[in-house]
């Protein structure tokens, strides 16, 4: 099996109730609508998100995060349920367009002045580590898994928008001069860092034992 076609692991919280609620609405979208369209849109509202969430405008956002969602989980989903799935066609695009889409969500919030630029990139940089870690996963395991324990991509969005909403509402937080999304992304990456090494650590033991050291 190649690790394009590995079997996905949904060990995290909703992804039951949401992946029936994706095949739901795709069974429901007009013929015209094409994965690549959802895609499209999903790119469309992550740069949506980075201009306004640079002003401040954490509100809509957050109702752009959304609009993310529905677009970049649905593509494949869409997919699958016509029965006209690309594998390496999809899986190259899926996550071409998840990493611009994390670049664009990192930057536009740390282009806020509710955040500073630095503490952007560290969330930005350890997402990715995450992404990255799963992709060599499916190649060198032959398994798919996108999230993290209980938690996956929809849990992240749901918390950011909590914290979008929060932050919108006026609530402050001031610690050493780092604001309450600056407190919030820096913890994250920390968190998000420390699970890529501690799956790195078990994957290589796991890898080792597949293929043990022979001495010439």
């Amino acid at each position: 099996m190649s690790g394009v076609q590995a079997p996905r692991e949904t060990t995290f919280l909703l992804a039951r109730p949401e992946q029936k609620l994706l095949e739901a609405i795709a069974r429901r979208l007009p013929a015209f609508v094409r994965p690549d369209h959802l895609t499209v849109l999903a790119l469309a509202a992550a740069v949506a998100f980075a201009m306004v969430a640079a002003y401040g405008w954490f509100l809509v956002a957050a109702g752009l995060l959304v609009v993310h969602w529905f677009g970049d989980s649905l593509d494949g989903t869409l997919a699958r349920v016509r029965k006209a799935e690309r594998p390496r066609y999809g899986y190259y695009l899926d996550h071409l367009a998840d990493a611009f889409a994390t670049a664009l969500i990192g930057l536009g919030l740390g282009l806020s002045s509710s955040m500073h630029l630095a503490a952007g990139l560290v969330l930005v940089v350890a997402y990715l580590a995450l992404s990255i870690n799963s992709y060599l996963e499916t190649q060198a395991l032959g398994r798919f898994s996108l999230g993290y324990g209980r938690l996956g991509p929809t849990e992240a969005r749901i918390a950011l928008m909590a914290l979008l909403v929060v932050v919108a509402c006026g609530v402050e937080l001031s610690v050493l001069g780092l604001t309450l999304l600056d407190l919030v992304a820096l913890g994250g990456a920390l968190v998000m860092f420390l699970a890529v090494a501690a799956r790195a650590v078990g994957n290589l033991r796991v890898l080792a034992a597949r293929e043990p050291y022979a001495a010439p």
